[in-house]
C-alpha cells in the first residue's frame, strides 16, 4: 500500500507542477507565458524577469515530469523545492502563514511533501525502481 500511496502523491504533485511550469513557459492553462510571468517577476523584484520565469518554468515543468515518472526523484524534488522556497521568500512569506491571506501555507506543504519524497524514494511504481 505504501507504493500506491507514493504513486498517488507523485502523480498529483508532479502533474500539478508540470501544469504550473507550462503556464510559465508556454502560456498554457491560462498562464502568462514567459513574457507575462517575466513581467510579474520584475514587478516583485525578481530580475531579469523573463530569464527568471524561464528558470522557474523549467524547474517546475521538468521537476514535475520527473516526479510524475518517478525518475531521478531526488533531483525532481530539488527542482520543485527550489521553486517553493523562492515562492515563500519572494511572494507568500510576507503575507503570513494562511493561504486565505496569500500566505505560504500551501508552498510549505508542497515543500515538505517533496522533501519527504526525496528521502523516501519514489516507490516500486516508478522508473527509479526499474532503472536503479
Amino acid at each position: 500500500m505504501l507504493d500506491l500511496a507514493l504513486l498517488l502523491i507523485r502523480l498529483v504533485i508532479g502533474l500539478s507542477f508540470m501544469a504550473h511550469g507550462a503556464q510559465k513557459l508556454f502560456g498554457s492553462f491560462g498562464g502568462g507565458g514567459l513574457k507575462g510571468t517575466g513581467g510579474y517577476f520584475e514587478s516583485i523584484g525578481i530580475k531579469p524577469g523573463v530569464t527568471m520565469a524561464l528558470m522557474a518554468g523549467f524547474s517546475e515543468f521538468v521537476g514535475g515530469t520527473l516526479l510524475t515518472l518517478g525518475l531521478l526523484t531526488p533531483l525532481a524534488s530539488i527542482l520543485i523545492a527550489g521553486a517553493m522556497i523562492v515562492a515563500i521568500l519572494k511572494v507568500h512569506g510576507p503575507n503570513g502563514y494562511w493561504l486565505t491571506q496569500n500566505g505560504y501555507e500551501y508552498c510549505l506543504t508542497i515543500l515538505v511533501v517533496v522533501i519527504a519524497l526525496a528521502l523516501s524514494g519514489a516507490g516500486q511504481y516508478s522508473l527509479d525502481a526499474i532503472l536503479f
